[in-house]
């Protein structure tokens, strides 16, 4: 029996991290880790799902050139999931809890997604969800926890 790929759904601010302070280390590694993601992707290895979500907060860029290569990295997205009553209902009841709305928003398209594991480089939500574990229903990690926990798990 073949094996499902893992789905990911990353966050906005993973994909506008090639555009941070890359002499930073944690910036550069985190970077490095949403490219090797991306390539995992276009290998079929893994499946990210995307939301309208970061095409909308994406189109708020002031800068055309990071919009548009924002643009194609979520062209590597095998599915874009649009708003429904079920995620707003979910994301209502995680804004309960404490999450930021925009972040229980996004998570809660992942959830919907199916997706194992929500990647972000924000801090705040890692330690929100981990929190509130029995609510949150998905893994959320930063890009390199994801790396090392399932890229290199079956090297």
């Amino acid at each position: 029996m073949k094996k499902e790929k893992i789905k990911v759904y990353l966050d906005t601010s993973v994909y506008n991290r090639p555009f941070d302070d890359q002499s930073q280390t944690r910036i550069r590694l985190e970077t490095e880790a949403f490219l090797s993601i991306l390539e995992k992707a276009i290998y079929g290895k893994i499946t990210i799902i995307g939301s309208s979500a970061i095409l909308y907060e994406n189109s708020l860029t002031p800068f055309s050139n990071r919009k548009e290569r924002v643009l194609s990295y979520l062209s590597i997205a095998s599915k874009i999931i649009r708003l429904n009553d079920s995620i707003k209902k979910r994301a209502l009841l995680l804004e309960d809890i404490g999450i930021d709305p925009v972040d229980a928003l996004h998570l809660s398209y992942a959830e919907f997604g199916g997706v194992e594991y929500f990647v972000t480089c924000d801090n705040d939500i890692i330690k929100k969800a981990a929190r509130h574990k029995g609510v949150v229903k998905i893994e959320v990690c930063n890009p390199l926890e994801f790396i090392l926990k399932e890229v290199f798990k079956n090297a």
